[in-house]
């Protein structure tokens, strides 16, 4: 009998082993998968019923918000001037798992899930109220992201804009843009048909995507800033250091003619100062001087610069997912005829706008670059602060003496090429840049990159305009101006 009993008694141990391991596998380590999982009905329920934080501008400026509604699901996101601030905020809906902006990147925090809102989660079940998400105070500044969304209208672009000693984003437009309230409805079919009109494949047009982060396009001239720095880092480069020019270069190892745009940059006598060449964007002056350095030099600098790695904007696993740049690229180990396209902007070199944004702002800031952030701080529903960021510095790109002297030359580039993208009172250094792209060369993605005041930096931009016909200086030259006096004046 008491063999019996024994071996039923280590049978139900079994079982009960059994039952805890099943149990933890399904509560721990397939959790996240479950939860995702768009058959979970209750998870489906329990996200959509949850009291979502806000996200909200640097003024207070509400960007999206819950609303108690009444249906099954109980509240409902909504947006406030929903495609002005997408690329910011991205969406929640329905049927598809906010994978952009920060309803994605700052989720657990909105939901009210994190590990940090573990006391808030305890009070509201203690209390029997309901359980509020965080709300999330972003750097972004309403007028300035207004003005750059306004500039750009109905053309396919992006303009970002970065403090400069700080690196906090206070405007990241893309267009065209979406309204992410058409996703967030409750009308599963309605929210599936916008979104499938929307993502059109998830091609290069769809208004989804982020042009500000998510796409890379050639930076063109803009690019020349990057191959200045370098030259001047070698020490064997000033500002009036003659360099060769030229009306055109035959690229090394083929019969191919690069040309000039404007004949001042050709110089005088196949010859053309640093800065001359900065100032009227000589193509034969840049593409010999990257040569010359070669592509060690060059590379390196723009792997500074933040080339070459996926760039975090906001966010941790732990928050979400990571709302994130792709990362620009420079090519490895080219040829030399490669090569020369490449430090002219051309060829395979190819930039986000936030990246040639960062690259201004490293001027600006005396050669340190800033990790970019949109999050300044994430309150309870007490309000009480959880975290607020910090400037940080993510490299010390080049010298202050490098700096200044790129200043000077993009000052240049305004008062002696570029005199309608002055301001009055106000000192401006900028770039511009104008990219062949298509078919035969036969489009053209503008470019503008730069900073203001030039003696006081305090706002650094970049404006890509794709597609366009146009040079950078008037395609996306007046965007960035229009920018920087909004910034100045308030």
């Amino acid at each position: 009998m008491n063999k019996y009993l024994r071996q039923l008694f280590t049978a139900v141990v079994a079982l009960f082993v059994i039952l805890g391991l099943s149990s933890t596998i399904i509560m721990a380590v397939r959790a996240n998968a479950l939860n995702n999982d768009p058959r979970n009905a209750r998870s489906l329920y329990h996200q959509l019923g949850a009291y979502r934080g806000a996200i909200l501008a640097s003024d207070g400026t509400v960007m999206a918000k819950s609303e108690p509604v009444n249906d099954a699901f109980k509240y409902l996101r909504t947006y406030s001037n929903g495609p002005l601030y997408a690329p910011v905020t991205g969406f929640f809906s329905i049927n598809q798992t906010a994978d952009r902006g920060l309803e994605a990147s700052r989720s657990m925090l909105l939901n009210g899930e994190a590990d940090s809102l573990i006391w808030q989660r305890a009070k509201a079940m203690l209390t029997g109220t309901t359980n509020q998400g965080a709300s999330i105070e972003t750097s972004i500044d309403p007028k300035l992201q207004q003005v750059a969304y306004d500039q750009l209208g109905t053309r396919d672009g992006a303009a970002v804009a970065i403090e400069v000693n700080t690196g906090r984003i206070l405007a990241m437009v893309s267009t065209p843009s979406y309204d992410p309230n058409k996703l967030a409805t409750h009308d599963a079919k309605a929210a599936s048909q916008s979104y499938n009109e929307l993502s059109a494949g998830q091609n290069q047009n769809s208004p989804l995507i982020n042009r500000a982060t998510s796409q890379l396009y050639p930076p063109g001239s803009t690019f020349k800033t990057i191959v200045a720095s370098a030259a001047l880092e070698t020490g064997d480069y000033q500002t009036d250091t003659k360099i060769p020019a030229g009306s055109s270069y035959t690229l090394p190892g083929t019969a191919t003619q690069l040309p000039n745009d404007e004949a001042q940059g050709d110089g005088v006598n196949g010859q053309i100062s640093l800065q001359e060449a900065v100032a009227w964007s000589s193509n034969t002056a840049f593409a010999q001087l990257g040569v010359k350095l070669g592509a060690s030099k060059v590379s390196d600098m723009a792997t500074k610069l933040g080339f070459g790695s996926t760039i975090t904007i906001d966010g941790t696993e732990s928050t979400g997912t990571p709302m994130t740049a792709t990362a620009s690229t420079f090519p490895s180990d080219p040829t030399d005829d490669k090569l020369a396209l490449a430090s002219i902007g051309q060829g395979d070199t190819t930039a986000t706008p936030l990246q040639m944004a960062m690259v201004a702002q490293a001027i600006a800031n005396n050669g340190k670059l800033m990790q970019p952030t949109l999050v300044d701080r994430v309150r309870a529903a007490d309000l009480t602060v959880l975290s607020q960021t910090k400037p940080q510095t993510m490299a010390n790109a080049f010298s202050k003496d490098s700096a200044d002297k790129l200043t000077t030359m993009m000052e240049s580039v305004v008062s002696e090429a570029n005199p309608q993208l002055a301001i009055d009172g106000i000192k401006v250094a900028t770039k511009t840049g104008t990219a062949q792209i298509g078919t035969d060369n036969s489009a053209i993605d503008g470019w503008a990159i730069g900073f203001a005041p030039a003696d006081n930096p305090q706002i650094a931009v970049a404006v890509l305009v794709h597609n366009t016909d146009v040079h950078g200086s008037l395609a996306a030259g007046p965007i960035m101006r229009a920018m920087m006096q909004e910034a100045l004046q308030q």
